[in-house]
């Protein structure tokens, strides 16, 4: 066992000219780490029933000052989390580590999964906008052809979102976190074997090495000090910035909220649901959108041609506006904006990741160097 960790930690050779964007990875497995610890002790205290999980989670936050800590360093962990997935995930297009395809394969399996981990962390708190957010997001099973009624009878467990849902929901999170940390292992077990990419672009990635400590273990420990010393700052003066007002109101299946919206992660795909008026047609372009994304092409293109910046720096705006257009009411000018904003991203990664071939500098065109 010491030598499997020495072997993957200390005596790690890793390409020496890799910068802080690599160090994404490291600072998902720690908040992730946080968030399985927090989220055990609150699920010592948490009941899923739908009469008494709001008292209950409102009850953590006015108990004592170590429960208040631990909830809101869960909820400030999945900000981050998901803030952290966005840069790792944005370097791995920028420099075309999505030809790695083991390591590519099971990161973006990963952010999916986490996707829905934190959808299911949502909907526990039974507040009004957790239980609407899942009443529309699960309604979307029912426009599935010929199976989506079945589909969404056996996930919310009966005709619409009740209590049945929410023990179902309480379960599906706590199994569900203990997959991820699984599949992370897998992931850097392929990261560990394949090689991670570099900036230079450095054929196998191992060319010009250090060993892992204590170099990157440094540059590593300081970005999470600066990240856990930031998110204690945010805790303390902004507890409740990334919460929606309606998270102080129990659940009511008769009242519905003005502005039905998830947390910040999801607003671009709701975005992208909402552009097309059928709900099969939004499920389809999301879905579209994610296997574009996620085509683990062989393109290993040069990041450093203006044209290609100039079209994934294009992704990268339009994705934030869509964002943007998800926390605003369906109405105009922000629905026309959407229907084009979601067709252009798609287009743009489609010709980002499939129709560009620009070789390596230094004339190094996958993996293979001309003399």
């Amino acid at each position: 066992m010491l030598s499997l960790i020495r072997g993957n930690v200390v005596d790690l050779p890793t390409n020496y000219s890799l910068s802080y964007y690599w160090c994404g990875g490291f600072m998902i497995s720690s908040f992730l780490v946080i968030q399985i610890i927090s989220g055990i002790i609150l699920s010592l205290l948490y009941v899923a029933d739908s009469l008494l999980s709001f008292g209950c989670v409102l009850n953590m936050t006015s108990d004592g000052l170590f429960i208040w800590f631990v909830r809101y360093m869960h909820i400030w962990g999945v900000t981050f989390i998901f803030i952290l997935f966005f840069v790792h995930m944005g370097r791995s297009l920028y420099y075309s580590s999505y030809s790695k395809l083991g390591v590519w394969n099971v990161g973006f399996v990963l952010y999916l999964l986490m996707m829905v981990e934190a959808f299911l962390g949502y909907i526990l708190p039974w507040h009004q906008m957790s239980y609407w957010a899942a009443t529309v997001l699960t309604s979307i099973l029912q426009s599935v052809p010929y199976v989506g009624s079945g589909l969404y009878k056996f996930v919310v467990g009966g005709f619409s979102v009740t209590n049945v849902t929410l023990v179902r929901v309480f379960s599906a999170h706590v199994c569900l976190a203990f997959i991820i940390v699984g599949l992370s292992v897998i992931h850097l077990f392929y990261l560990h074997k394949n090689g991670s990419n570099n900036p230079l672009f450095i054929s196998g990635g191992y060319s010009d090495i250090v060993l892992f400590h204590s170099y990157f273990t440094t540059k590593d420990g300081f970005v999470l000090i600066m990240l856990l010393f930031i998110t204690g700052g945010l805790m303390l003066w902004f507890p409740d910035f990334v919460l929606d007002v309606e998270s102080y109101i129990e659940a009511d299946p008769l009242v519905t909220p003005v502005s039905i919206k998830p947390e910040w992660y999801f607003l671009a795909f709701y975005a992208m649901l909402r552009s097309v008026e059928s709900k099969v047609g939004g499920l389809i372009l999301v879905l579209l959108f994610l296997l574009v994304l996620w085509l683990p092409t062989l393109n290993k293109s040069c990041s450093y041609s203006v044209l290609r910046q100039l079209v994934y720096w294009l992704c990268v705006s339009e994705f934030v506006l869509l964002s943007y257009l998800g926390a605003c009411h369906p109405e105009a000018p922000y629905v026309i904006i959407s229907k084009v904003s979601s067709f252009s991203l798609v287009l743009l990664v489609g010709l980002y990741k499939v129709f560009w071939a620009v070789p390596y500098s230094g004339g190094v065109f996958y993996g293979l160097r001309r003399d």
